[in-house]
């Protein structure tokens, strides 16, 4: 129809996620949660892009990701999207959005759809959000799941630590992702869980796994973008393999430039705007009478 306004070529969508695992082919996701990262990352040829509620670790500078609001995430969605023309753009739904009824929950994940512009959702939990995860595919809402580490649960499981240890654990990680895609999710988060059992998940099920510290086999990795390129504080996680020193790069440039101001290097005249010979001599003569009486 002449009137829908065509995607760039090569735009990802479900129908591209689900070709790449059938042919054994790896995709990569990362953070964003503004327009020119967005369009760094989308022009750098990422296939997903997670609006994550890890905005709050380290844009809000919160201590863990359970005040995240949902005005918060549906703003960084917006402005991710416009810097967006190719990569998938996948929304995580923040604690407190999906945990008291199905109503509200497929509420707020269509606000993230229609006002944010996320083209998918992501939720945590396993067999508890069956349900939940059918209602809103039901709905037409695509579903990111996701299992193991659960940040959103910290306070419960007490920290941030591998999960699926043991074979009983596993069984269970195993069991929920199983009925996670049967449910209608159309790909699973797969965090923190030992490379075997991410390994065992990815060869059973036909939904895409998106692996963060869950071993090499994951169909896709994903990795919170300034964890990537060094904009972060304090001991990072082991699964983390820094590409770029960001931080040190911002920090040389900020010196270096307020060195040139107070030495009086900057700016120059090129970096300047003057007037016209004629202008000066026009100017030449004029005084400023208060100026004058003080």
């Amino acid at each position: 129809m002449a009137y829908l306004q065509p995607d760039k070529p090569g735009k990802v969508y479900l129908p591209a996620i689900r070709a790449a695992k059938e042919n054994g082919e790896k995709l990569v996701c990362l953070t964003a949660y503004d327009y020119p990262t967005a369009r760094i990352v989308d022009e750098a040829g990422v296939d997903m892009i997670l609006v994550g509620d890890s905005i709050g670790n380290v844009i809000h500078g919160y201590g863990n990701t359970i005040p995240v609001s949902l005005d918060e995430i549906t703003s960084a969605c917006i402005a991710v999207k416009r810097g967006t023309e190719r990569a998938m753009v996948i929304a995580d739904m923040p604690f407190g959005t999906y945990h008291v009824n199905e109503d509200d929950s497929v509420r707020n994940a269509l606000r993230l759809m229609k006002y944010g512009g996320a083209e998918a959702v992501k939720l945590e939990g396993g067999r508890n959000r069956v349900e939940l995860v059918k209602r809103l595919v039901n709905e037409e809402i695509p579903v990111v799941a996701h299992i193991g580490l659960t940040p959103q649960s910290v306070y419960k499981m007490g920290g941030y630590r591998v999960q699926g240890r043991t074979a009983e654990q596993a069984k269970l990680l195993i069991e929920d992702a199983k009925m996670l895609e049967d449910a209608g999710a159309f790909a699973i988060v797969l965090e923190l869980v030992p490379r075997e059992v991410a390994s065992m998940i990815t060869n059973e099920l036909t939904m895409s796994t998106i692996g963060i510290g869950a071993g090499l086999e994951c169909d896709i990795q994903v990795l919170v973008l300034h964890d990537l390129i060094g904009m972060t504080f304090g001991r990072q996680p082991r699964f983390v393999r820094q590409y770029a020193d960001m931080r040190r790069v911002m920090t040389d440039a900020i010196q270096n430039w307020s060195r040139d101001v107070k030495t009086g290097a900057y700016p120059n005249d090129d970096e300047s705007y003057g007037l016209t010979d004629e202008t000066l001599k026009e100017l030449s003569g004029f005084s400023n009478p208060a100026a004058a009486e003080r």
